[in-house]
């Protein structure tokens, strides 16, 4: 069988030819993750756009979505689920509603605070967008059997898992 080499493996002999020293083998594993991470977001946002939506759009409609019925979360809620500032939320959710996606109602337990809720123009384009992006990446996972698919979320779970647990505990 012919040896396959990637641009990883070129990177790395050329590591180890100028700094022998050095034990350069993290790179052939986390060189590989980057790269795939911005193949993977070049693909998820060609997605996304399909279907006129940003990435950061995508993120907060799926939360919802996958909020069950009926489809609402507080803004601090969503703030956790996406990762980002209150005042980025914020902006974020008056770009929804100004597109028809979501809706501010207030929360039915505290009058001051209010609820996002999916419209149904957010939610039959987020899963429009859903779909096609498990399509695509149903074909960029081809060449690996389930068992090995299995074996390669498990060992990047273990490798994920301690940047999550402090999410998990805050």
């Amino acid at each position: 069988m012919r040896s396959m080499q990637d641009e990883v493996d070129r990177l790395v002999a050329a590591w180890r030819r100028v700094r022998p020293d050095l034990d350069v083998s993290p790179l052939e594993v986390f060189s590989r993750i980057g790269r795939l991470a911005r193949h993977l977001d070049r693909d998820r946002r060609a997605a996304f756009a399909e279907h006129d939506l940003e990435t950061w759009e995508f993120d907060v409609l799926a939360a919802l979505r996958r909020s069950g019925e009926p489809h609402t979360l507080s803004p601090g809620q969503l703030m956790t689920q996406t990762l980002v500032t209150s005042g980025t939320m914020t902006n974020r959710v008056d770009r929804l509603v100004d597109k028809g996606l979501v809706e501010r109602a207030p929360d039915p337990r505290d009058r001051r605070g209010v609820q996002v809720r999916l419209t149904r123009r957010g939610r039959e384009r987020v899963d429009a967008a859903m779909t096609d992006l498990l399509e695509r990446e149903q074909v960029l996972l081809a060449r690996l059997s389930s068992a090995d698919r299995r074996a390669l979320a498990m060992q990047l779970r273990t490798l994920v898992l301690p940047f999550d647990e402090p999410a998990a505990e805050g």
